[in-house]
């Protein structure tokens, strides 16, 4: 009967038995007590972490710089328009030159400019038809900011039917220019005006019918 079965050694031979593994000697991180191995591990840890991090924020796409807004264009203040910065007050009692309806009166007023470019009178006439207005000095005259000006007015009759007896709330209409406009503006002088030209109106067309 034949069969196979496990090989006998020969005569003179034997069997090796497989040498026995060596002992594998621990790392130095396994020989370090167990607390300072978990420290040094935790350590290694985050250095890791932190150079990862430091990678990845090296090779971020970089935003686009923003473009510099231009300057914004600095303001322009317009100046002031001329009825805003000029005053006229009335000076002194009206000075009856006569009788006759043809004869005048006088006055003076004081033009300021407060503040703003020059201011040019253009033209200094009444509400009155019957009334004719000139003054000294002629206009059109300048007058500078921060300056005043002294104005001889005189009024002559023209027509006694076309002048009130008693002026109410008389005024003078101003014509003024600078660089910002040109405005004609109506200065009312005061009750004490009033009185002056309606007594002055009332003996220059005294002997006048009317």
């Amino acid at each position: 009967m034949s069969g196979v079965g496990p090989v006998e050694p020969g005569e003179g031979t034997h069997v090796q038995e497989p040498a026995p593994p060596r002992p594998r000697r621990p790392s130095a991180l396994q020989r370090l007590p167990d607390r300072r191995r978990r420290a040094l591990l935790a350590a290694l840890t985050a250095a890791a972490l932190l150079a990862g991090g430091g990678y990845l924020h090296a090779t971020r796409p970089q935003p686009s710089p923003t473009p510099a807004l231009p300057s914004p264009a600095p303001l322009v203040t317009a100046p002031p328009y001329p009825s805003q910065v000029v005053d006229l007050v009335y000076l002194n009692e009206t000075t009856t030159e006569g009788t006759d309806p043809s004869a005048g009166f006088r006055f003076e007023v004081v033009v300021s400019v407060l503040s703003g470019p020059p201011v040019t009178v253009t033209r200094i006439d009444q509400p009155y038809a019957g009334l004719a207005v000139t003054s000294i000095p002629r206009a059109p005259f300048r007058t500078e900011a921060g300056s005043s000006r002294k104005i001889a007015i005189t009024m002559r009759v023209t027509e006694c039917e076309k002048v009130p007896r008693n002026a109410g709330l008389p005024f003078l209409d101003v014509t003024l220019r600078n660089t910002r406009a040109i405005q004609t503006h109506s200065f009312i002088l005061g009750a004490r005006y009033a009185q002056h030209l309606s007594e002055a109106l009332e003996v220059a067309c005294s002997n006048s019918s009317r």
